[in-house]
């Protein structure tokens, strides 16, 4: 049986366009994971190869060392490189309760000031839209006192959360309400797609941020950070350095979500858990 799975396996390889040695695999492994944290698993090279192998169509390269020699000396190419290997799974509305928690949250800010939020994996932009829908439901206005900061490592789809523009068929889990209220049909949006209103992109700013970079262009005090499923993607010591730089932008009051899958109990020193993926400062509290 094994030898026929080797078999198998040295077959698929002759069938490849190009060939991905174990050592070039390795290589791409340390480079997006010194650049930007991600850690691939040996089980991902059927997919780093897919995602890849079109780069060296376009590039024109014979081979993956030769690719890998490009992204030394080829800046563009090099945030393709990483956009390419960037996973954007996302929604509207993906993991609901977050919101209304947020929602409640924002409801009890007595003073009158701009509520800040982070939304550090904006991906093509259904996570910060539904954070602007979310505020402007808990405030009953479109022009709700709330600065939504959306970020990503990948600048393609920041572009296309920019731009704001959605299939229907992204859309379909929303109310015929929520629809009717946020988004808009008619001239300049394409046939079968529907764009945010103006009222909700004015809420946002759109800024492309690598966790890993020593500075980022979001500064605190922030209400909310919206972390979730990034943090699957980095080892223990990375998340732990990641979150330590969190802290201090969160007021005291202010929440940290995470995704369903994602604990920080690691980072114990720092936040604390109030339940259903959602932290606070460990000092929250305090005088």
């Amino acid at each position: 049986m094994a030898a026929a799975s080797a078999a198998a396996a040295m077959a698929g390889d002759r069938d490849r366009e190009f060939e991905l040695t174990s050592a070039d695999f390795e290589r791409i492994r340390k480079l997006i994971h010194d650049h930007a944290g991600i850690v691939l698993s040996p089980a991902k090279q059927d997919m780093v190869y897919s995602r890849l192998a079109r780069r060296l169509r376009v590039c024109g390269d014979r081979t993956f060392a030769e690719y890998i020699a490009r992204l030394e000396r080829d800046r563009i190419e090099w945030e393709t490189f990483v956009n390419s290997l960037t996973t954007n799974l996302t929604s509207f509305f993906r993991e609901a309760h977050h919101f209304d928690i947020l929602a409640e949250r924002m409801r009890r800010v007595a003073e009158k000031r701009v509520i800040r939020i982070w939304c550090n994996a904006a991906s093509t932009g259904e996570e910060p839209y539904s954070l602007a829908i979310t505020a402007c439901e808990a405030f009953d206005t479109l022009t709700p006192p709330v600065q939504i900061f959306a970020s990503d490592i990948d600048t393609n789809v920041l572009a296309h959360a920019e731009r704001g523009l959605y299939r229907e068929d992204r859309i379909l889990r929303l109310s015929p309400e929520r629809i009717r209220r946020y988004f808009q049909r008619g001239a300049g949006v394409p046939e079968g797609e529907l764009r945010v209103r103006p009222e909700l992109q004015r809420l946002l700013s759109f800024r492309r941020i690598n966790l890993l970079d020593p500075n980022w262009s979001v500064q605190g005090p922030l209400d909310a950070i919206f972390c979730r499923n990034v943090m699957i993607y980095f080892d223990k010591a990375t998340q732990y350095t990641i979150l330590k730089r969190f802290a201090p932008l969160l007021r005291k009051d202010g929440a940290l979500f995470a995704g369903h899958s994602e604990s920080f109990m690691h980072a114990a020193d720092l936040f604390r858990s109030m339940g259903r993926t959602v932290y606070q400062r460990i000092d929250a509290g305090a005088a």
